[in-house]
């Protein structure tokens, strides 16, 4: 396959503005958190002990710690605010080559595209970050390289990023950046929201999961879709909070950087992007 080392990064902490520790909140019997790993631990890219979970050192975040930790993943404690440092940082610390990198609030992440993204990543030298586009907000994760994570850390300037952090790979030029579209028309974005910040989110994949989920099995993309085909007074249980969600990214993501010529620039955010 490789022998680059390859691991996940998931960021996570407890202090949530608006769902307060929602990452341990109970689904089916045990924490969120744990669905998610899950869905790492799936990957053909990951052992394990290479699944990080990057959180804070604030006391808050001690009892997630404990749960991944006993769950059989890593952690990684860092900075609060700064994901681009506390990323930086994991990957000096576990060695990594590369990384797929999944949202904490993403309890559904799709595992084929963890796969694929890597897959792409592994499969052309002069790529540095490749993402998924057209897919339901909540599914997609990205995969990127030790370089890329280099060339953002030399040039990034804002350190409170932890919303838009992403961003600094694939709206500065710094990178070469590929982007990969749904493998599947079952696959597309059709609207549903499956990303966990609010209590209307919990419902829904709590109603997912109840649904679906079987221990020792991960249920696919295919099968969420078709549920909420098939119940859309799910489905529309959060659809409200989707605009506030844009809005609320294009008002915290105020990132700065330099330029390959030194110069400070903003990144430029359009809707839903």
């Amino acid at each position: 396959m490789t022998n680059k080392k390859i691991g996940a990064l998931i960021p996570i902490r407890l202090k949530s503005e608006r769902l307060l520790s929602k990452a341990i909140k109970d689904i089916c019997g045990k924490p969120v958190v744990c669905h998610l790993l899950d869905r790492a631990f799936k990957s053909e890219y990951l052992d394990k002990e290479n699944v990080v979970v990057c959180t804070t050192e604030e006391s808050s975040d001690d009892e997630l710690v404990e749960v991944v930790k006993n769950y059989g993943a890593s952690v990684f404690r860092g900075s609060t605010d700064d994901i681009i440092k506390r990323f930086y940082d994991a990957m000096n610390q576990f060695n990594f080559d590369a990384v797929i990198q999944i949202d904490g609030d993403d309890v559904t992440a799709d595992t084929l595209y963890m796969d694929l993204t890597m897959k792409k990543l592994l499969s052309d030298n002069s790529l540095d970050i490749v993402t998924c586009d057209n897919l339901p907000l909540g599914i997609a994760t990205k995969s990127f390289t030790k370089s890329a994570m280099d060339k953002v850390y030399e040039h990034y300037k804002t350190v409170n990023n932890d919303t838009g952090f992403i961003y600094f790979f694939t709206k500065t030029g710094l990178c070469k950046h590929e982007i990969l579209q749904p493998v599947s028309e079952r696959h597309s974005d059709n609207g549903a929201r499956l990303t966990l910040d609010y209590d209307e989110d919990f419902q829904v994949f709590n109603a997912i999961f109840e649904a679906l989920y079987e221990e020792g099995e991960v249920f696919t993309l295919t099968e969420i879709n078709d549920f909420l085909e098939a119940h859309p007074q799910v489905k529309n249980l959060n659809l409200s909070l989707n605009d506030g969600y844009w809005e609320r990214t294009k008002e915290k993501a105020q990132l700065y950087y330099l330029d390959n010529e030194g110069n400070q620039k903003k990144i430029i955010m359009l809707d839903h992007n």
